[in-house]
């Protein structure tokens, strides 16, 4: 695609970074995407990917890749604490596409890094630079100047319109560009590893995803067809565990002590930390994904939001008189849903893990909501199009 003449450099070549720098080069920007790490690489397991996201996705051209390597459930399955039969099942597949126009899917994290770096690879207007060393931003009138040090241990300077930190949890960006705050780590460990289908013995059904429930803890499950292999999320609270450590959640019935048995001592702990900041741009510095607004996964939009935002962001870059200000109205749209979905997602991790005898009353309540609740509950979070967002 011809260049629109306007370039810009993006810190990550993470699922917000690539997303963003596919919607930018559509656009025919110039992109240059900045990563430390040598190759793609996303550390964590299964990621689930509802229809506000999959819109964009699809509309990236990525579509056919996706049903190749993910799995549309038919169901979610709640199990209360010990239960041997669902509270609820509540309905998937299908009905998700015709109520919202997209499917809800579930997917290997790295299959998704993969497909979008295959479809960046296929733009000559978009370069990632690999191995990264350092860099650093300067803002000035007319754009930025970032100095890189490379792989090889070269430096170099590159000049574009804006920089965008999708550097994660952790951001670089945030903290020493825009002077942010520092993530939080409240307690709250995800549990993650992948053991194969034919290991679990039949304790979920391998086409939905399984969600137990017990006093203290939650488990999620959804199988990886495309690999042979089930996903299994364990949430509990506590101090960052040491190097090594396994999860212990007490009474968690006999269906969760058979897929814990199945991990074997094969989990890996990722604590998890939040951002809550106001501050996602200085100038023409601007931040998207888990760098402005990381949040607890319990209902499963973190990944999303990074997503939403880089099809928010890409046409005010684009079509926006100056950076600042494509920054200052992405925000202005951007910051009141990402805020919502994070206190809806913190809610979630309450109920989830209520104690008796709240859970017997939390368990009533959604056995009598019945299996199509959630779709009128999580219509606002499901239908939402960034196309359709409004400009401040």
């Amino acid at each position: 695609m011809a260049s629109s003449g306007r370039s810009y450099i993006i810190a990550g070549a993470g699922i917000s970074g690539m997303t963003l720098a596919l919607a930018l080069a559509k656009f025919g920007a110039t992109v240059v995407v900045l990563e430390r790490s040598p190759t793609i690489q996303e550390f964590g397991a299964g990621l689930q990917i509802s229809p506000n996201a999959r819109r964009v996705l699809d509309r990236l051209g990525l579509d056919d890749a996706i049903d190749k390597t993910s799995l549309e459930p038919a169901a979610l399955d709640v199990f209360a604490q010990g239960g041997r039969h669902p509270l609820v099942s509540m309905e998937l597949g299908a009905i998700i596409r015709e109520r919202f126009g997209a499917p809800y899917a579930v997917m290997h994290r790295a299959d998704l890094a993969s497909l979008l770096y295959r479809a960046c690879r296929r733009f000559a207007n978009i370069d990632i630079l690999f191995g990264v060393r350092d860099w650093d931003v300067v803002s000035h009138a007319r754009g930025v100047t970032v100095a890189i040090d490379e792989a090889s241990g070269q430096s170099r300077n590159a000049r574009a319109d804006g920089f965008i930190g999708a550097d994660g949890v952790h951001s670089q960006t945030r903290l020493g560009v825009l002077d942010g705050p520092a993530a939080q780590y409240r307690n709250r460990i995800a549990w993650r590893t992948l053991v194969p289908a034919d290991s679990i013995g039949g304790q979920i059904a391998l086409d939905r995803v399984s969600v137990f429930f017990g006093s203290g803890f939650h488990l999620v499950c959804y199988p990886l067809p495309h690999r042979g292999q089930v996903n299994l999320a364990l949430f509990t609270p506590g101090a960052i565990p040491p190097e090594g450590a396994q999860p212990r959640p007490k009474h968690p019935g006999p269906r969760v002590e058979a897929l814990l048995a199945a991990a074997a001592e094969n989990w890996t702990a990722w604590p998890m930390y939040t951002v809550e900041t106001s501050l996602w741009h200085l100038g023409n510095i601007g931040i998207i994904g888990d760098a402005a607004h990381a949040m607890v996964p319990f209902q499963a939009q973190g990944a999303a939001m990074g997503i939403e935002d880089a099809a928010t962001l890409a046409p005010l870059l684009m079509g926006t008189e100056s950076a600042e200000a494509a920054f200052s109205r992405y925000a202005g749209i951007r910051q009141p849903r990402a805020r919502r979905i994070a206190a809806l997602s913190a809610e979630n991790g309450r109920i989830f893990h209520m104690a008796w005898p709240f859970s017997l009353a939390r368990n009533i309540v959604m056995r009598l909501q019945g299996p199509k609740a959630h779709l009128k509950r999580l219509a606002w979070v499901y239908s939402h199009d960034v196309g359709d967002s409004p400009t401040p």
